[in-house]
């Protein structure tokens, strides 16, 4: 399950899998056209993840449409704007590409970067920690040390056991207690959490643009260290091309920036346990 980017110098557009861009000049006009157009395509992927329900390891594939809708498509009129010569077409897929068989530059892949035979460069660490709506961190039913955590709804992604190490690492006694919706998809936890509708657990990456926009709060610096982040990998053999090398590149500077900021906000904090 990955993410698969292919490149070519043209003229300015961005094809995501529901079809191509037109091409025209990178006017104010057509930025702002572009931005409606990412939105239509952060949708299309919201609904294919929601269609794919049936025949495949849930837990490897979400992570790679969600990385798709909440973190990538708010980039790409970034990346347009910065590199007009360089044509996207970034597919979600439901398999790890084969490099020499289809048509595919670069990808991202959710795992802990051991592929054999290609160039794997993480893209951030990452980290999994409690979020919430910044309106519970106010108010006489506040936020105000992680036991108070009991006093909402936890919102839980495909299991509970997140929650139950969590609570274990920010010494709560939450047996018995952990209560709340399970749900199978991290943008959906994310947006009920957004929605005050409880506390979420949620990992950096997929968590920052909502974090560093005001949507989203993390109350406690507690956090669980995760193995499995994502990872930007092509083959070896053309690991140096300037396309993929300038790609790839935009990609990490794009993380970390977000790092950065997370930092300036107080949102990236260090109190870590395993996995």
């Amino acid at each position: 399950m990955e993410l698969a980017i292919e490149h070519s110098r043209r003229a300015t557009s961005i094809a995501i899998p529901a079809g191509t861009m037109a091409h025209h000049p990178l006017t104010q006009a057509r930025i702002a056209e572009m931005h409606l157009e990412l939105s239509a395509a952060r949708a299309q992927l919201d609904r294919l993840a929601t269609d794919w329900v049936d025949g495949a390891d849930h837990g490897a594939a979400w992570p790679i449409h969600v990385f798709a809708a909440k973190w990538l498509v708010n980039r790409l009129g970034h990346f347009a704007e910065a590199h007009p010569d360089i044509d996207l077409r970034v597919s979600a897929t439901l398999h790890h590409v084969d490099f020499a068989r289809e048509e595919v530059d670069l990808a991202v892949r959710h795992g802990e970067g051991d592929w054999p035979g290609l160039d794997a460069v993480r893209l951030s660490t990452e980290q999994l920690f409690a979020v919430c709506s910044p309106k519970l961190l106010s108010g006489r039913k506040r936020l105000s040390r992680p036991a108070d955590i009991l006093k909402f709804p936890l919102i839980h992604m495909d299991t509970r056991a997140d929650w139950t190490r969590w609570l274990q690492a920010a010494g709560v006694d939450g047996s018995g207690a952990i209560h709340g919706p399970v749900l199978n998809r991290a943008s959906m936890v994310i947006d009920a959490a957004i929605n005050g509708q409880g506390v979420a657990l949620a990992r950096t990456t997929l968590a920052a643009f909502d974090l560093i926009s005001g949507r989203l709060a993390r109350p406690f610096a507690e956090a669980l260290r995760l193995s499995k982040t994502y990872w930007i990998v092509c083959p070896k053999a053309s690991a140096a091309l300037p396309k993929i090398k300038t790609f790839r590149e935009w990609l990490m500077q794009e993380a970390a920036d977000d790092l950065r900021r997370l930092r300036k906000l107080g949102s990236l904090k260090e109190t870590t346990q395993g996995d």
